[in-house]
C-alpha cells in the first residue's frame, strides 16, 4: 500500500524518539523526522512553511489563527515547562521580590514568546505585577539583531522597544542596563557579574504553583500546513495516535528499575515523586484534559494585546481530535 509522505520537524524529544527511529509509524504516513532545535523550526516553518506538520510556539500558532490561518493543530504538546525558572534578575536592580519588579526594564527575547506569555501572565495573577508596568525591550539573547518572527500590533499600553544592533540581552543584564530578563534560556552572564534567579529554589515555587493552579504550562503544539490537513483530514487523528505511541514508550523508560534508561541518578525516584503531585499521565496529551490549561494561556495572550480576542481553547484544533470513539 502507498503510504502518504509528510515530513515532520521536531526537536529530539524522549517522547518523540520512537517516532524519529521507527520504532513508531503513523497509520498510512511515511513520515520523514527532521530532528531540528525548535527556534529553527518555528522560523521556517512560520516564515516560509517549509514542513508539512512541525512543533510550534503556541503564542504563535494562536496569533497565527487571527492572520492568514495557515495552520491547524492538534492536541499534542511536545514541549511544557514550568517557567518560574525563567525570570533572572540583575544585582544592581535591587529586584528581591516580584512586586520589585514594577517600573523597571526587563529583557525578553520576542514579546510574544510562549514563555514569556506564561512568565508575564503569572506575575500579574499571583504576584500582583500587571503586564504594562514594566518596560519591555527586545533583542538577541547571545547575538545581536533577533527580531520578532511574526509582526505584533500592541496596544499603546505595553511600553516596548528594541535594544541596540549590536547589543545583547545577556550583556544588558550583566552590566545592570536592564534590571531583568524573561526568556526559556538560562543567559550565558547566569551566577556571574550579580546576575541570578528571582526564585532560586525554583522547583518548590513551581510544584506549590501547580498544587494551587493544576496547572503544567504548555509551550508548543503539533501544528499541519493547512493545505495539507484540507486535502487528507484523516493525517490530523493519524498523526495524534502516533505521538501518543511514542509517548508512551518514553512514560515506560521512565519507570524501568533494572537498570536505568538515564544518566540521571535518582530518576527513578523523581517519576515517583512527579507521579505522586500530578498523577501518573504527568504530561497529559488530548484536548480535555488540557482545555482548562489552554483557557488560562488563550487570557493571558488576549491580555497581553497579543490577541484582538479571547480565542477558545476548541478553536484551536481539528474537530476530528477533540473526541475519540468508544467500545
Amino acid at each position: 500500500m502507498t503510504k502518504l509522505r509528510l515530513s515532520l520537524a521536531c526537536w529530539d524529544y524522549d517522547r518523540t524518539r520512537a517516532l524519529a527511529d521507527g520504532r513508531v509509524a503513523a497509520d498510512g504516513i511515511d513520515l520523514i523526522f527532521n530532528a531540528l532545535p525548535v527556534e529553527e523550526t518555528f522560523f521556517r516553518m512560520l516564515r516560509h512553511r517549509e514542513f508539512d506538520v512541525a512543533e510550534m510556539s503556541l503564542s504563535s500558532y494562536v496569533l497565527s489563527t487571527f492572520r492568514d490561518n495557515p495552520f491547524v493543530a492538534i492536541p499534542i504538546f511536545p514541549s511544557r515547562f514550568f517557567r518560574h525558572s525563567g525570570v533572572y534578575v540583575s544585582g544592581r536592580s535591587g529586584i528581591r521580590e516580584p512586586r520589585d519588579l514594577i517600573g523597571k526594564r526587563v529583557g525578553v527575547p520576542e514579546y510574544q514568546l510562549t514563555a514569556n506569555v506564561w512568565i508575564r501572565g503569572i506575575l500579574a495573577d499571583e504576584y500582583g505585577v500587571p503586564v504594562e508596568s514594566v518596560e519591555y525591550r527586545t533583542g538577541g539573547e547571545e547575538t545581536p539583531g533577533r527580531d520578532e518572527k511574526v509582526a505584533l500590533d500592541l496596544p499603546p499600553s505595553i511600553r516596548i522597544a528594541p535594544i541596540g544592533p549590536e547589543q545583547t540581552l545577556s550583556a544588558l543584564l550583566a552590566s545592570g542596563e536592564i534590571d531583568a530578563l524573561y526568556a526559556p534560556r538560562k543567559p550565558s552572564c547566569y551566577g556571574r557579574d550579580g546576575v541570578g534567579r528571582l526564585w532560586e529554589d525554583y522547583p518548590a515555587v513551581e510544584r506549590a504553583y501547580f498544587e494551587r493552579t493544576r496547572i503544567f504550562p504548555i509551550m508548543h503544539v503539533v501544528a499541519i500546513r493547512r493545505d495539507v490537513y484540507e486535502r487528507d483530514r484523516w493525517v490530523a487523528t493519524a498523526l495524534m495516535k502516533a505521538f501518543k505511541a511514542a509517548q508512551a514508550i518514553a512514560y515506560e523508560d521512565l519507570r524501568v528499575t533494572a537498570a536505568s534508561k538515564t544518566m540521571l541518578p535518582w530518576a527513578v525516584a523523581e517519576d515517583e515523586r512527579t507521579r505522586a503531585l500530578m498523577g501518573d499521565d504527568f504530561w497529559p496529551y488530548g484536548f480535555a484534559a488540557n482545555e482548562h490549561v489552554l483557557d488560562v494561556f488563550t487570557r493571558y495572550h488576549h491580555e497581553q494585546g497579543l490577541s484582538p480576542r479571547k480565542r477558545e481553547p476548541r478553536e484551536l484544533f481539528a474537530p476530528e481530535t477533540l473526541e475519540t470513539y468508544t467500545i
